[in-house]
């Protein structure tokens, strides 16, 4: 009898590396070979989107709030890719003019917030792969403008030179899809909000049980909000592998660089300041351009 219960559970132990590599693998398919789209391109091949995700308004930020006076030290990390004084010193360059946004250190922000999400695994390693080439494409149209000298070299400097360059241009349309830096932005800005609200999640209180939220239930609430109304439904399946391969909270509060529950507070508070900053004025140029939901 102990001989069959050894070898049951063997068998089962056995399998678990395989079904890893299993849903590694799907993924790997889902987000290579799926269109990433809106709701609008869904299509009966990949299954309809649904309509059962609202979109709530996103987390707004005062502008007049300074970075930094209030805030605690967030300190170096040894021994750890992601820096997170590194992604606050990007976000807070970005948003150094006016109402706009430097392209530059936002797309520097988004560096760092790819190293982050490289640190929770190999599973999400794969969805921070199509975030990386969405920075490289502007990077790259940014550098075209540049060897042109269009606008005297300036078209990319910033989040709104960069719109009305490309409809000056028309590269950007409404109707049909182009591998243009305002559709690409729009991508990147829901997914900024995306991570904004996982990391604002992990400030919350226990609930009544004395329970707190695990980073997977909180950043799959994050994307029902974000990126969910967006998606494909083979698309949001596969986006459930990833909230089932997120570390623990602990693993988070590590990554920025800090103890306990009670620690992280101000850390993450200060970043998801900054992050909503950024956000909200992305949010305002997009809006004000009629480029919210850019095909």
């Amino acid at each position: 009898m102990c001989a069959v219960v050894d070898m049951v559970t063997l068998r089962r132990t056995a399998l678990l590396p395989c079904l890893l590599l299993s849903a590694i693998l799907v993924l790997l398919v889902l987000v290579v070979w799926l269109p990433q789209g809106d709701v609008s391109d869904c299509d009966p091949a990949h299954f309809p989107c649904g309509t059962t995700y609202r979109k709530k308004p996103p987390l707004v930020a005062k502008e007049g709030l300074e970075f930094g006076r209030d805030s605690p030290l967030i300190k170096e990390c040894p021994g750890q890719s992601f820096q997170a004084w590194r992604l606050l010193h990007f976000l807070k360059s970005s948003v150094s003019i006016g109402d706009d946004v430097l392209l530059e250190p936002y797309l520097q922000s988004w560096d760092q917030l790819i190293i982050f999400m490289e640190s929770l695994g190999p599973v999400v390693s794969f969805f921070s792969q199509k975030v990386s080439d969405k920075v490289a494409l502007i990077r790259r149209l940014a550098r075209q403008h540049q060897e042109r000298g269009s606008e005297g070299g300036q078209a990319y400097h910033s989040l709104s030179s960069m719109v009305e360059a490309e409809q000056k241009h028309g590269v950007v349309h409404f109707s049909r899809r182009t591998d243009s830096g305002c559709r690409t932005l729009l991508r990147l800005h829901r997914s900024l909000l995306w991570l904004a609200l996982t990391l604002n999640g992990l400030t919350h209180m226990p609930d009544k049980q004395g329970r707190l939220k695990t980073p997977g239930e909180l950043s799959r609430e994050a994307y029902q909000v974000a990126l969910a109304p967006h998606h494909s439904w083979m698309l949001r399946q596969a986006a459930e592998l990833v909230f089932l391969a997120l570390p623990d909270r602990n693993h988070f509060l590590r990554l920025v660089c800090v103890q306990s529950q009670q620690e992280a507070e101000p850390v993450l508070r200060t970043l998801i300041h900054a992050l909503q900053l950024v956000h909200g004025r992305t949010q305002l140029i997009l809006e004000q351009n009629g480029m919210l939901e850019l095909p």
